[in-house]
Formats: structure tokens, C-alpha cells, sequence
């Protein structure tokens, strides 16, 4: 199973030297994938969770692959409906290629309600969008040259029953982030029993890094939220559920935390000695 990190690409502490030093980081610790979040306007719905600076992940993806030179990279998640499927397909496929094929294309509906109205995109539209404009990457990646995209990764997140309808037709491998064990185990049930006798995504999930000194109880637990035990217990068991890949996330909704990057470095290094020990 590869493990990856979800790096923050906005709030006060980003700036194109943090982005470099993550970057180095995930890649020098040993990490797998290195992915980035998407938002193009900072409309006050996304401000209040993920604030300005906020780097566009295509251009600091291009940037992030000129300083790595193993790591994949990735978009967790692009929001679909915001960037026409023609333009979302030839970048996908020209940084695959100037990266040396090292992308992963992670992809949603998107939820910023204020930010579709920005972009005078119909957000009551957005998961019929979505599903329109994959298929339409999915075309144009195989049947033009200029498109041609070698084999980019989709991975396809959300949870309700169309989300998962979508990564069973679409996806590589269904990308859910940040729930609790017993809801990865729901869901993926779920999925696999809505793939009927078609083929099942590979499961890739997200989940939260937050290290604590004492153990996290109690129904309501996200999975990699607790003791370094814990954390490791969860890996253990999404890789006993079939994850192929799991993306470590450590900024936990408080934007000040990313003004220290150094207490996540200290929390990955952890993680990555630890699994690769107990491995």
C-alpha cells in the first residue's frame, strides 16, 4: 500500500518557499504522492475554511514537479464543473508528460456554493456536470493526439449513491476523504454492491493526521486522528480493506496551522519511520 500527503496549498504560512520545503519533505521522508487542493475564487464560504493565498494546484503542481524528482503528484480534489473538460484534459495531459508521467488526477463536485455562483456555474447542476465533463477528459485523452494523456489515474470522490455510480463508470479508483473507519467500511460496501457485475474502483481514501498524546475514543473518531498507534492501527486496517493508496492529510481545519509546518513534518516523519519499520 503507498502512502501520500495532502499538502496545503493556501493560508497565511503558504508561500512558494513552504511549498517548496513540503515538497521536499514528503519526497526526502519517503512518501509516495504528493497531492494539493483545488478552489479558484476565494468566495467567503471557502475563505472561512481555507483562506488566501490560495495557489491554484495545475500551475503549483507544474512548479512543485521542476523540484521533486520521484514523487507523483496529484489534485485532491479537482472540483470538475469549474474548468471546461477540454481545457482540464490538455493540462492534465501536458503536466503528466512534463513531469514524467507522475500525475494523479483526483476529481469532485465541488460543495462552495457562493464560489459555482462566482464562476456562473449552476451548482444545482454540478453532479450531472461533473459527470459530463469526465467523460468528456475521458474522450478526448483517447481519441486525440493532442490530448493524449498515457494512463493519468482518475480518481473520483463523494459518498452519496451518484458519487459512487460516477467512480464505478469512470474511475481508477474512488476517493473518499476524511470519515470515520466504520464509515469507510459502510461506504465501500456500498459501492461494491452498486458496481453489480461491473468492474470495482480501487479505493484510495483520505484521511486526517492528527497525532495526539492520549488515545481519541468514541463512535465519532476519524480515522488517523489519535496516538501514533492509532494512526498506524487505521492504515493497517484500510490496507485490510484493499486501499491501494491512502493520503495522509495533517491540516485539521485551523488556518494559523499552517503557519507551522514544521509540527505536520514532525507528525509525517513519525508516521513514515514507524510504517516502514512495522511494514
Amino acid at each position: 500500500m503507498k502512502i501520500g500527503v495532502n499538502v496545503p496549498n493556501f493560508g497565511p504560512g503558504t508561500d512558494p518557499g513552504v511549498l517548496r520545503a513540503w515538497a521536499q519533505t514528503v519526497e526526502g521522508l519517503g512518501f509516495d504522492l504528493l497531492m494539493v487542493s483545488d478552489h479558484v475564487v476565494i468566495t467567503p464560504d471557502v475563505a472561512g475554511q481555507y483562506p488566501a493565498p490560495f495557489y491554484e494546484p495545475f500551475t503549483t503542481l507544474s512548479w512543485l514537479a521542476g523540484v521533486t524528482t520521484r514523487v507523483r503528484l496529484g489534485t485532491t480534489v479537482l472540483v470538475v464543473p469549474y474548468r471546461h473538460p477540454l481545457l482540464v484534459a490538455r493540462m492534465a495531459a501536458n503536466l503528466d508528460a512534463l513531469s514524467g508521467g507522475r500525475l494523479v488526477l483526483g476529481a469532485g463536485a465541488g460543495w462552495a456554493k457562493q464560489e459555482f455562483a462566482a464562476l456562473d456555474v449552476p451548482f444545482e447542476r454540478r453532479g450531472k456536470l461533473t459527470t459530463e465533463y469526465l467523460r468528456a477528459i475521458r474522450a478526448a485523452w483517447a481519441d486525440h493526439d493532442d490530448y493524449r494523456a498515457g494512463s493519468i489515474p482518475l480518481w473520483l470522490g463523494g459518498r452519496s449513491d451518484a458519487a459512487l455510480r460516477r467512480a464505478v463508470e469512470l474511475g481508477d479508483a474512488w476517493h473518499p476523504l476524511r470519515m470515520t473507519m466504520a464509515e469507510f467500511e459502510e461506504t465501500l460496501a456500498r459501492l461494491k454492491s452498486l458496481a453489480g457485475d461491473r468492474p470495482v474502483p480501487s479505493f484510495a481514501p483520505r484521511i486526517l493526521l492528527r497525532v495526539t498524546g492520549e488515545p481519541v475514543t468514541g463512535p465519532d473518531r476519524r480515522a488517523g486522528e489519535g496516538t501514533l498507534d492509532q494512526v498506524l492501527d487505521d492504515l493497517a486496517r484500510l490496507r485490510a480493506l484493499g486501499a491501494d493508496t491512502v493520503v495522509l492529510d495533517p491540516f485539521d481545519a485551523d488556518p494559523a496551522e499552517t503557519l507551522h509546518p514544521e509540527v505536520a513534518w514532525r507528525d509525517l516523519a513519525a508516521v513514515a519511520a514507524s510504517w516502514k519499520e512495522n511494514r
